[in-house]
């Protein structure tokens, strides 16, 4: 094995993926495989649903429901022994039509995106602690750091779960377990569909980027290797934008 080979390599590690069965999550959980981890992917589709990726062994959880995760946890551990990595992309957005959203879905799109990922990150560095240590990578997104209308419920949570990022980094370390944020720009998944069908905002959005299109699902897959492996073993409490250059860009 090359030395960039060995750096980058997952082999013998153990990885969860949530929100797997589709878009940045299961590019990512592909991704992870192929470095050579064995990987799990959850979502709440039902297994006769979902077509992993060769490597990728998907499970049916529900996040958001309480001891769900747990379990997988438990589960994982009884057949490997350990749990190593977890990226939490699971999440959910409910756009307003017009106006500021409801009360109930503000509170949903918390519950999914920041109050899970949170559940998540405690049942699995439970497990990370007995293992020796681990990697923990939440996917945020640019509206963690910027304003975007008609969806304060999204940005609430990806800005919660940015700052939750430093906390458990700071909380965890001790135990060996780095925790970091994946931050997406717009990338075409079935969650951005009506914006990439729009042309003018399909356009607008463009623009916004330094390199000039949208990000594909598999842009995002380097960086989570990166951050899943010994490659990134000094860096913590970070956040890596996979943007084009849209949050770094001017006024241009």
């Amino acid at each position: 094995m090359s030395y960039l080979d060995e750096l980058f390599s997952l082999s013998g590690r153990v990885a969860i993926v949530s929100g797997g069965s589709r878009g940045l999550g299961a590019a990512i959980a592909a991704g992870l495989a192929r470095a050579g981890a064995s990987t799990i992917a959850l979502a709440r589709s039902e297994v006769g649903q979902v077509t992993p990726a060769d490597g990728v062994t998907y499970r049916t959880c529900d996040v958001t429901e309480a001891g769900a995760f747990e379990a997988v946890v438990a589960e994982i551990e009884a057949q490997f022994g350990r749990l190593d990595i977890l990226v939490n992309a699971a999440g959910v957005t409910r756009q307003a039509p017009a106006g500021l959203q409801s009360q109930v879905d503000f509170e949903a799109t918390l519950t999914a995106n920041l109050s899970a990922a949170y559940a998540t990150c405690a049942a699995a560095a439970a497990a990370m602690r007995k293992s020796g240590g681990g990697s923990i990578i939440n996917v945020t997104s640019i509206g963690s750091v910027l304003g975007f209308p008609g969806n304060p419920g999204y940005v609430a949570a990806k800005g919660g779960l940015r700052m939750l990022t430093r906390a458990l980094a700071m909380d965890l370390a001790d135990w060996r377990i780095r925790v970091n944020n994946l931050a997406p720009g717009y990338i075409r998944t079935e969650m951005t569909e009506a914006s990439w069908a729009d042309p003018e905002r399909h356009e607008a959005r463009r623009r916004h980027t330094m390199l000039g299109r949208w990000g594909e699902p598999g842009d995002l897959v380097g960086a989570a290797i990166f951050l899943a492996s010994d490659a990134s073993a000094y860096v913590t409490g970070q956040d890596l934008f996979v943007d084009g250059g849209w949050t770094a860009k001017g006024l241009i």
